[in-house]
């Protein structure tokens, strides 16, 4: 190892340049550099000099072609020294194009024979392989050697089951000792690689029928932790994965709880905060703090908090994956939350020891960007980046049987690399669900490529969180005091029947739109209410509550249900519960029998989306032809007419009133025979209420009438 001084710093910034910085008080008008190369001396032609503050900066020629993997040294006219290193060259097209590596076998692939281990790192002069016998004393240290497009390989001839690893990696005269970022399993906290026998931790399958068409799902949001905490949950194994295990659980109130009230409910997807390995909750003591999961280390490997023996890493994936099948067990489908934009620590992460620089975006001046707010993003657009994404997103599918992603903050991605994801995805499983948040933030990428919402059209497979149905019809976000459509604020009536009909100005087609009022960030909907009008019944606000989430399940589009929402869920006012203690966070299984008779009302709209095909068509043309707004005043009505060929009814007449003390006299279109199958507190699908063609209209909430 080269023991260098550095008096000034080189830099290679592009493939044939390179950026001295001299402090200015070692600078002089004769300064000239040279760069040794191939036992030889070749001159810099310096093309610009640049005062910036404490340094002159010197932008130099290079003419001969440098290779990757070497030490090259810069000398200076007294004959100082500095080793070049690699600067801003790595975030080139060129660089990009020049170290593509398309292989399938980054990572460990083992045998009781031997183990194959490859790890993508252009720019190291020297990378080890260092396996430990599960302690951190005893360890033994390999050296690697460089293979094709910057990848280097080993192969160890024995049975290193169980062995924990990591590399060593030396960049720029810098060792830095780094988990691999395709680990499969790592150690308690995640500060190991661990290798394992994959086969030893496969799970029987369940198949489920193919889900036809997205606008069939109702997804529902849950944390693994929060399901289960609550101390009349009637879950044993609280905040494990095993309490998803458990069937049958209800509390001392005799109401399903767990997983059984999941599928009473009849939801189709159950969307799960993160449950790959993330930091801020220490795994020897798991209880101890609590987190969303939105701190993503380990990309490849699930989560030690959440597991019964958090030191077994075989434990924690076993016990995933049983999870995953006991929900297919009970008819209900899986969506991952994954966290790809950013990581939890730029500097201490996989990727930033491997290759300094390359997977994350930065600015015209060189210093990362932070659209995400969390100081780094990752930048998708770069072929190994996007390679890792595709790579991470497929084993999840594979081995973990997934159903589909939810994709945090996907607004950082471009839209080529959100495609690939889609192909990938959907040539393993057609009806697998992707979705994510596709807002504008500020990340150095241009506009036309980003994965937001006014470039829906540029992936037509791939829904958005529709934040406009969001604030339209509950009040903006950003604001406690912005009333939305249910709290009687007319400016968004003609906005609302857009919402309803599926957001076409804003979507390419209605299974692009995840409709919602509630999700697991921002103020729950209930505790929303309880700040905007201290004075308003409760009666009231319930009833507007209750309108809201109606409108969600019987919109056109995909309805998205945070759980607890149809309890009336509380975080008592805590705007952003991401580390706020379980007595915040967990589901109340006590207002799930409190509010019974709303979780009544919720699965009966549930089971009407579900029976009738004419709340969610799966084309914009179809909407058109048989959804008709109607006029009553400030009264919002429409007709689902000749839709007979999609469910049980010929029509089906849709009501929702806002409006307190207003009441509506109007008659139901055409002849007579219409059946009430929904008032503003009941559902009667299956036992219908005959109804003159004169109805009378006075609760706030939500009216369905049909006939055949």
């Amino acid at each position: 190892m080269l023991n260098i001084n550095r008096q000034y710093e080189a830099f290679l910034d592009k493939m044939n340049e390179i950026t001295i910085l001299v402090p200015k008080k070692l600078d002089h008008e004769k300064k000239k550099f040279t760069l040794e190369i191939n036992q030889g001396i070749e001159p810099l032609f310096i093309i610009e000099k640049v005062d910036i503050d404490t340094h002159m900066k010197y932008v130099c020629k290079l003419t001969s072609e440098l290779h990757f993997g070497k030490t090259y040294m810069v000398i200076d006219e007294q004959g100082h020294k500095t080793d070049l290193q690699v600067g801003a060259v790595i975030r080139s097209i060129e660089f990009d194009e020049k170290f593509a590596y398309g292989g399938s076998d980054l990572g460990v692939d083992y045998t009781k024979e031997r183990i194959t281990c490859k790890v993508w790192a252009p720019t190291a002069t020297h990378l080890k392989l260092r396996l430990y016998r599960q302690n951190e004393q005893e360890f033994e240290t390999y050296d690697m050697a460089r293979d094709e497009n910057g990848t280097w390989l080993i192969i160890l001839e024995g049975d290193y089951e169980g062995y924990f690893y990591t590399y060593l990696a030396c960049i720029n005269l810098m060792w830095n000792e780094v988990v691999d970022p395709y680990a499969k399993a790592v150690s308690i906290n995640g500060k190991f690689g661990v290798i394992i026998d994959e086969q030893k931790v496969s799970v029987s399958k369940v198949d489920l029928p193919i889900f036809n068409n997205k606008t069939d799902a109702i997804i529902y949001e849950a944390h693994i932790r929060d399901l289960s905490m609550h101390d009349n949950s009637g879950l044993i194994h609280k905040g494990k994965y095993d309490a998803w295990l458990e069937n049958e659980t209800k509390n001392s109130h005799g109401d399903t709880t767990g997983i059984s009230y999941l599928k009473e409910l009849g939801v189709t997807h159950i969307e799960l905060l993160p449950v790959n390995d993330f930091e801020e909750v220490d795994e020897y003591k798991p209880l101890a703090t609590y987190n969303w999961g939105y701190n993503p280390v380990h990309f490849f490997a699930p989560e030690g908090s959440y597991s019964q023996n958090p030191e077994d890493p075989y434990k924690r994936i076993i016990e995933l994956k049983s999870l995953i099948q006991n929900l297919h067990k009970q008819g209900l489908r899986v969506i991952l939350d994954v966290v790809f934009n950013h990581v939890y620590s730029k500097e201490n992460s996989s990727f930033e020891k491997l290759l300094p620089g390359y997977y994350f975006r930065h600015d015209v001046n060189g210093m990362a960007s932070n659209g995400t707010g969390v100081g780094n993003d990752l930048a998708s657009e770069r072929f190994m980046v996007r390679k890792y994404i595709v790579d991470c997103v497929m084993y999840w599918m594979k081995e973990y049987d997934v159903d589909g992603f939810r994709f945090d903050l996907m607004g950082i991605h471009d839209v080529v690399t959100m495609n690939e994801v889609e192909k990938a995805v959907l040539a393993l499983k057609k009806d697998a669900i992707l979705l994510g948040e596709g807002w504008d933030l500020n990340t150095p990428l241009p506009i036309e490529q980003k994965t937001i919402i006014q470039n829906a059209h540029k992936v037509p497979n791939i829904s958005f969180f529709n934040d406009q149905f969001r604030d339209v019809i509950k009040g903006s976000t950003f604001s406690l005091h912005d009333t939305g459509f249910v709290y009687e604020n007319m400016d968004k009536f003609e906005q609302t029947k857009q919402l309803i009909s599926g957001s076409p100005t804003i979507f390419e087609s209605p299974g692009q739109s995840i409709n919602y009022v509630e999700s697991h960030d921002n103020h729950t909907m209930w505790d929303r209410f309880l700040f905007l009008s201290e004075t308003e019944k409760k009666e009231i606000k319930q009833a507007r509550h209750r309108l809201a989430t109606s409108i969600v399940l019987l919109s056109q589009g995909v309805p998205f249900i945070h759980a607890g929402q149809e309890f009336y869920r509380t975080k008592n006012g805590v705007e952003n519960s991401y580390n706020s203690p379980d007595h915040i966070n967990c589901l109340n299984w006590n207002d799930r029998s409190t509010y019974k008779d709303n979780v009544e009302y919720i699965k009966g709209l549930i089971a009407l989306r579900k029976r009738h095909g004419g709340f969610r068509f799966a084309t914009r043309q179809l909407i058109e032809k048989h959804l008709i707004f109607t006029s009553h005043q400030q009264l919002l009505s429409y007709h689902l007419n000749d839709v007979g060929a999609y469910g049980p009814w010929e029509e089906i007449y849709v009501i929702h009133h806002t409006q307190l003390n207003q009441v509506y006299d109007l008659k139901l279109p055409g002849s007579g025979g219409w059946l009430k199958i929904v008032s503003p507190t009941k559902t009667f699908i299956d036992s219908p209420l005959l109804v003159k063609k004169e109805i009378k209209i006075t609760e706030i909430g939500t009216y369905v009438f049909c006939k055949n």
